[in-house]
């Protein structure tokens, strides 16, 4: 429930150049706002009149604010920029540097920190140090006991800043998916191979009028294919974003690799992006992709959009051997039993089906969902996918073939 403090009207209002600075905060913290917004907002305060906070707040809520998500993030940007000396004050606290005791305070919210960071990034710097005429320096080494970088590793993709977020997708842009080879049945000619070839011994020596050697060949290797099944839901649309840079990387990967990458996403529906994901620029390709999907964030249908790739996609796409990415938080409200016979197609169609599920985060994690305990039986591999750590333990585990995550320990607990 938001608060609302007494706010003076000034002697000399310049609500038009105070809401457009607002709106700059506001998109500097990562929400959507245009020209046309301001003009509105600008308008719209006009008609409305200034008399209270509470109105002045829901004008505004209702020119900026165009989708659920949104709301948390806008209610921190008015409470810091509009005036609340104590929440700035606390923003301020989680920003600034400082040695903690043993009472350390609990970590910012997403929106708390997106919010301070677009406030406050324009802060003064500090002064510079004066030299004594001693010419003495006293320097304090106030080196971090721990790397930057693997502190970005563990963080939740969900609790990191604009800033944060950038590094985070040039980190996992490096990141390489490794991809072991399949023996085919099918072999060629080699001077070194192991597998007898009986007809070409035959020929050679009619050929030449008698066998001077055996001929032998060697087993063919090829790739296996790479599909994506992304989860675009309310609930996990942070997630998802970070994901698909990752499915990116996997897409343009040079040299030996995936023989192809096919990525869909599910909402409501599903959505074939995988030529989007060829395109080299990746701020491009994830673009065109949320053009394409047009229920991001919206509601989930995990076991309907499972049935309708099962019935027109997995012949085309899965190959021989193909390697499966299930990313969802499986939280389904359809029927549990029709999910569990659409997952068990799934598996059986392909090599191998990794479940990636960010939920794992909690270390209380259960499988109480219905969704999650019919999904969990039905495939091979159950990991977390909610930072840059658990993306490069699922690089590990796709080289392994026995890797399975967690999903003994989970199907123990039901």
């Amino acid at each position: 429930m938001v608060e609302f403090a007494d706010l003076p009207i000034p002697e000399e209002g310049k609500f038009g150049q105070n809401i457009t600075l607002f709106a700059r905060a506001r998109r500097k913290a990562g929400l959507p706002i245009g020209p046309g917004q301001v003009l509105d907002a600008i308008r719209a305060v006009e008609a409305a009149g200034f008399s209270e906070k509470r109105d002045f707040y829901w004008t505004l809520h209702a020119c900026f604010v165009r989708r659920p998500e949104q709301r948390e993030v806008f209610g921190q940007i008015f409470r810091l920029y509009w005036r609340d000396p104590q929440f700035l004050e606390h923003m301020m606290s989680m920003l600034t540097p400082m040695v903690r005791g043993v009472n350390e305070q609990p970590d910012p919210g997403a929106a708390e920190r997106r919010a301070a960071e677009a406030i406050l990034d324009e802060a003064d710097q500090p002064p510079p140090v004066e030299v004594p005429e001693d010419g003495e320096i006293i320097e304090i080494d106030a080196t971090l006991t721990f790397s930057a970088e693997e502190k970005l590793k563990q963080t939740d993709f969900d609790q990191m800043t604009l800033a944060e977020l950038a590094a985070a997708k040039r980190a996992i842009a490096r990141l390489d998916l490794p991809v072991q080879p399949i023996a085919s049945r099918r072999t060629r000619a080699a001077p070194r191979g192991r597998v007898p070839d009986w007809r070409g011994t035959l020929r050679e020596g009619l050929r030449k009028g008698d066998i001077q050697r055996l001929v032998v060949r060697e087993r063919r290797t090829r790739w296996p294919n790479l599909v994506a099944l992304c989860d675009i839901s309310g609930s996990m649309s942070n997630y998802s974003r970070m994901l698909l840079h990752f499915l990116h990387a996997a897409a343009n990967q040079k040299g030996a690799g995936w023989a192809q990458v096919h990525a869909f996403t599910f909402g409501t529906r599903l959505t074939n992006i995988t030529r989007h994901l060829r395109q080299r620029d990746v701020d491009a390709a994830l673009a065109a992709c949320g053009a394409e999907a047009l229920d991001w964030e919206g509601g989930t249908r995990i076991g309907e959009c499972l049935h309708v790739f099962n019935r027109d996609w997995s012949r085309r796409v899965r190959g021989q051997g193909a390697v499966i990415l299930l990313i969802t938080d499986g939280l389904d409200r359809d029927d549990p039993h029709a999910l569990a016979q659409e997952a068990e197609r799934l598996r059986l169609s392909a090599r191998k089906l990794i479940w990636l599920n960010p939920l794992l985060r909690f270390d209380q994690f259960a499988p109480k969902a219905q969704g999650i305990r019919a999904l969990l039986p039905n495939v091979d591999s159950f990991r977390a996918a909610h930072n840059i750590a658990s993306l490069e333990a699922l690089c590990e585990a796709l080289s392994a073939s026995a890797d399975r995550g967690e999903q003994r320990r989970l199907l123990a607990a039901m």
